[in-house]
């Protein structure tokens, strides 16, 4: 007797207001950026080690199959990242200023 396929896995939970892929602390946001950004699923799991590339196509066909809604939530976490960031320069001027002179000279030397 033969043991019957897995018909139906869960590769991502939601937690708080954010996914993640089952069973890890890796952000859904992480394995999308590198999936857009052009990275093989096979280099998405080089570069998360818990990841086992099960995990990676899962988490690719879960963005596929929700596309929509996982561009909107992208791009919300976006907009915050970037209200955050204006807040800081904001209330930090002087210590903004000084992380990005040290940032331009960072990419200077390269």
């Amino acid at each position: 007797m033969t043991a019957a396929p897995t018909l139906a896995k869960r590769y991502i939970e939601q937690r708080d207001k954010g996914y993640c892929i089952e069973g890890t602390r890796i952000s859904l946001d992480s394995v999308v950026y590198a999936f857009l950004n052009g990275e093989s699923p096979e280099g998405i799991a080089q570069n998360f080690p818990l990841l086992s590339l099960e995990q990676v196509y899962g988490a690719i066909a879960f963005y596929l199959a929700n596309r929509e809604l996982i561009d909107a939530y992208l791009k919300e976490g976006e907009e915050e990242f970037e209200k955050l960031q204006q807040s800081f320069r904001e209330k930090n001027p002087l210590l903004y200023q000084k992380l990005k002179a040290a940032q331009m000279q960072k990419y200077s030397k390269v």
